[in-house]
C-alpha cells in the first residue's frame, strides 16, 4: 500500500456536517454529466443558505463542506475509482429507499473514520441499547490519538448519523438510540457494503461473517447471503480458502497483511 494510501486510515478528514440530502445532490449532478466546475459552483448556490448564521464563516464552512462532497462522488482516492463507478451505476438502478446504502458504502469507504465511528456506536448499541458522545469519543480518542479534534470531529459524524436518521437523540443529552434499519437482501448492494467495508478496513479481507456482523454497519441487516453470491456480484472480491466455515473475502488487488 502506498504512503498515500495509508493516510486514508490515519486521517479524519470529516471536519463538518455532511447531511444526506447533500450527497444525494451532488450525486444527481455527476450522473447527469455536469463537469467539476459546474457542478461546484451550482453546489455554491445550493447549499449557501444552509450556512447562515453569525456564529459560521460562511465561505470557510461552505468550502470546507463542499470540499468533503466532492471528495465522496466527484475526486475520489484514484484506488476507489472503479468503486465510485460502480456506485454510480447503483445510485441509478436503485430506488430512493436503497441508495442510503450507496452513500453509507462510498462515505465509509472514502472516509474510514465515518466507520469506525460507526463501529463503537454500533458496539454500544449492541451492548446497552444507546451509545453516547463521551463514550465513542474516548473510544475514538484511543485510536486515533488524544486530540480536540477527534472528539469535535465525532459530533460531526454522530450529527450526521442522526441526519440521515440511522441514529435518534434521546432525552438524556449527548445520548442516541438506533434509528433507522435497512433490509439488505439484494446481492449487489449485498456485494456493494461488503466491499465497501473492505475499503475501510487497511488490510483489505475479513470473514464473511466478520463483516455481516460489523458493527460499522449497524444500521443494515443482511438476508440471504453466501460467500459465494457475493463473489459472483463483484470482480473486486475474491475468496481465500483458509479452512473449513473459515474462508476471507479480499480486495483482488490487495494482499492479505
Amino acid at each position: 500500500m502506498s504512503s498515500k494510501n495509508k493516510r486514508r486510515f490515519t486521517q479524519i478528514g470529516l471536519d463538518r456536517l455532511i447531511r444526506l440530502k447533500w450527497l444525494e445532490y451532488i450525486a444527481s449532478q455527476v450522473l447527469v454529466g455536469n463537469d467539476d466546475e459546474t457542478i461546484i459552483s451550482t453546489l455554491q448556490a445550493h447549499l449557501m443558505n444552509s450556512f447562515k448564521s453569525r456564529n459560521t464563516n460562511v465561505r470557510g464552512s461552505l468550502n470546507k463542506t463542499i470540499t468533503i462532497l466532492t471528495k465522496v462522488w466527484m475526486r475520489v482516492p484514484s484506488e476507489l475509482e472503479s468503486f465510485k463507478i460502480t456506485g454510480l451505476e447503483l445510485l441509478r438502478h436503485y430506488s430512493k429507499k436503497n441508495q442510503l446504502i450507496i452513500h453509507w458504502g462510498m462515505v465509509i469507504a472514502v472516509y474510514p473514520f465515518w466507520a469506525a465511528v460507526a463501529a463503537q456506536v454500533g458496539r454500544l448499541i449492541r451492548l446497552q441499547g444507546s451509545a453516547s458522545t463521551m463514550q465513542v469519543q474516548r473510544r475514538l480518542r484511543e485510536l486515533y490519538g488524544e486530540r480536540e479534534t477527534v472528539s469535535r470531529r465525532v459530533r460531526y459524524v454522530l450529527r450526521s448519523y442522526v441526519d440521515w436518521g440511522v441514529l435518534h437523540e434521546t432525552t438524556i443529552k449527548g445520548t442516541y438510540n438506533a434509528g433507522l434499519i435497512f433490509s439488505v437482501d439484494d446481492n449487489r448492494l449485498n456485494s456493494w457494503l461488503i466491499e465497501a467495508s473492505l475499503h475501510a478496513r487497511a488490510n483489505g479481507s475479513a470473514s464473511l461473517k466478520e463483516l455481516l456482523d460489523s458493527p460499522s454497519l449497524f444500521p443494515f441487516r443482511f438476508q440471504n447471503v453466501s460467500i459465494e453470491d457475493i463473489a459472483t456480484s463483484s470482480p473486486n472480491l475474491g475468496i481465500v480458502k483458509l479452512g473449513l466455515d473459515n474462508d476471507l473475502i479480499i480486495l483482488q488487488n490487495k494482499a492479505i497483511q
